[in-house]
């Protein structure tokens, strides 16, 4: 997911940012070799949300998605907040092929996930929130989708040289990102070092 404000335009790219060969693209998100550093099924799990609601922000093609689904189960529901059509289309078809009923695609704006306010338990976004020039403002649209006690999640890459991710000037490093935060009116309430080569907080809001 990438909005009209984020990194990425040149060459190669479409209007949203991403590559427009959707197929390499594709294949580079869905990489089983992904699995052994991202580790969807684990960080699901970490996330306590059985029979929750949760808002995933920039799914692309479902490679969290799925886990999330899996995770909260038949009770629960998971909103997938995506802005470009063609990786909702892809990520449609991929619910469908794994007959998973209980996740909703929403077709978000660049500026606004289009979420009803006070609707879910968790906002989750990974490898998403270092696209955004104005993310402060897109965190707040966030924080009022959140039912109280609500929970944000950010996983995204260490601002250094790493073996994956974007190059290093694209990156959004955790100090930053929770400046951004902290303008959003949240707070850092726990930190997972489960990942090697992210971070990965957890943020509620200041007043709760």
């Amino acid at each position: 997911m990438r909005s009209h404000e984020q990194h990425g335009h040149g060459p190669g790219r479409d209007p949203f940012g991403n590559p427009k060969d959707l197929k390499a693209y594709l294949k580079k998100l869905l990489s089983p070799e992904r699995d052994a550093w991202q580790r969807p099924e684990r960080v699901a799990r970490e996330l306590r949300i059985r029979g929750k609601t949760v808002a995933e922000i920039g799914p692309g093609p479902g490679y969290f998605t799925l886990p999330l689904a899996r995770a909260v189960g038949r009770g629960g529901r998971v909103f997938a907040v995506e802005v470009e059509p063609r990786l909702m289309s892809v990520l449609r078809d991929r619910l469908i092929e794994h007959g998973v009923g209980h996740v909703t695609p929403v077709l978000g704006l660049p500026e606004d996930p289009l979420l009803p306010a006070a609707s879910c338990d968790l906002v989750f976004a990974v490898n998403t929130f270092h696209h955004f020039h104005r993310l402060p403002a897109y965190l707040r649209k966030l924080a009022r989708a959140l039912k109280p006690g609500g929970r944000i999640v950010n996983i995204d890459f260490h601002k250094r040289e790493l073996p994956f991710g974007p190059p290093v000037d694209h990156k959004l490093s955790r100090e930053d990102f929770l400046a951004s935060a902290r303008r959003a009116g949240l707070r850092l309430a726990t930190e997972s070092d489960l990942l090697p080569y992210q971070y990965f907080l957890t943020l509620k809001l200041s007043r709760s």
